[in-house]
């Protein structure tokens, strides 16, 4: 039989506190139809002062637990996909960890790979699954990216929100073939200041800012996000015809506009939260497939694919069948 990571259930939370386009004008030098026209971006959440990553991700959490059905004593793995952790060290999934009340049960650690992150972390726990090493994981994307925004640079400073979402995945040995299909991953360093942050503990002590090419990024997006999800189609014999859901790395309006057409998808099969959640990085995936799920878009025995591009450059796909 083969060993398949079911996605069992989903969750999300974002801050409470929503601004919007013509708020953010107030105090930055831009517009709402500068932002929504080059964008699609209406809103972001920010997260209220001393509410930590690790806040966000534990909420999110808990509401895929209970979404799964699945209490926390089954939970072998806690990977968090974030770009902003709590600390340096200690990692921020044995915070959630700690306050999901694990008790030690289990292990947990970070991964990073920016706005790729949430696929990484993925493939991450599908691998451990199909080891035998693991039964129940949590794979969770969180972000408080706005911590390091210029709050002065009207290009980057818009783009970005706080949130986090996450999913339970668990082992299924059976004939029904649901479960993550394949995950497909890459990366390049030499783009590596395409997107960015000017500080980091062994450069400066201090986490610096978000600095980005946004022209570069784009030309960037579209040609390597195409490459990873055909070949990710082609691992698993499908079409783009075949997916029921593209459920993209929210960063753009236009860059998720263009994959759909590149796959023959109407928007009508597209999961986009772009509009009111902004750019949350590592959290946008989660986000997506949870409210997705949630209000019955997404049903069991569909085709969802997944794919993201970030800071790295780091880039995949994955398919799953829900």
């Amino acid at each position: 039989m083969t060993i398949r990571s079911v996605v069992r259930g989903t969750g999300a939370y974002l801050p409470a506190n929503a601004v919007t386009n013509l708020e953010l004008a107030k105090r930055v030098d831009t517009s709402d139809d500068w932002i929504v026209a080059r964008t699609g971006i209406t809103q972001r959440h920010i997260a209220a002062d001393g509410e930590l990553t690790s806040d966000l991700a534990t909420h999110a959490a808990r509401q895929a637990l209970a979404n799964a059905g699945i209490a926390v004593d089954a939970v072998d793995m806690v990977v968090v996909a974030t770009t902003t952790p709590d600390a340096t060290f200690p990692a921020t999934a044995t915070t959630v960890q700690a306050k999901l009340g694990m008790d030690g049960r289990g292990f947990a650690f970070d991964v990073q790979a920016v706005c790729a992150g949430f696929v990484y972390a993925l493939n991450v726990a599908d691998n451990f699954i199909r080891a035998g090493q693991v039964k129940t994981a949590l794979v969770i994307g969180a972000e408080t990216f706005t911590r390091i925004l210029d709050w002065e640079d009207r290009t980057t400073c818009v783009l970005f929100g706080d949130g986090a979402g996450a999913v339970v995945l668990q082992a299924e040995d059976g004939p029904g073939g649901r479960g993550i299909l394949s995950s497909h991953l890459h990366s390049d360093g030499r783009f590596n200041k395409a997107l960015y942050t000017t500080g980091g503990p062994s450069a400066t002590r201090e986490s610096g800012v978000v600095r980005m090419n946004g022209q570069e990024v784009f030309k960037h997006a579209v040609v390597k996000l195409a490459d990873v999800v055909e070949e990710a189609l082609k691992a698993n014999g499908l079409v783009g015809a075949d997916i029921d859901w593209l459920v993209p790395h929210q960063a753009n309006q236009r860059i998720i506009d263009g994959m759909a057409k590149k796959l023959g998808l109407g928007p009508e099969r597209v999961v986009s939260t772009v509009a009111r959640h902004a750019n949350t990085s590592a959290a946008s995936i989660p986000l997506a497939l949870a409210e997705a799920a949630a209000d019955g878009r997404i049903k069991q025995g569909q085709i969802v694919l997944l794919e993201a591009i970030g800071g790295g450059l780091a880039w995949g796909a994955s398919v799953i069948r829900w």
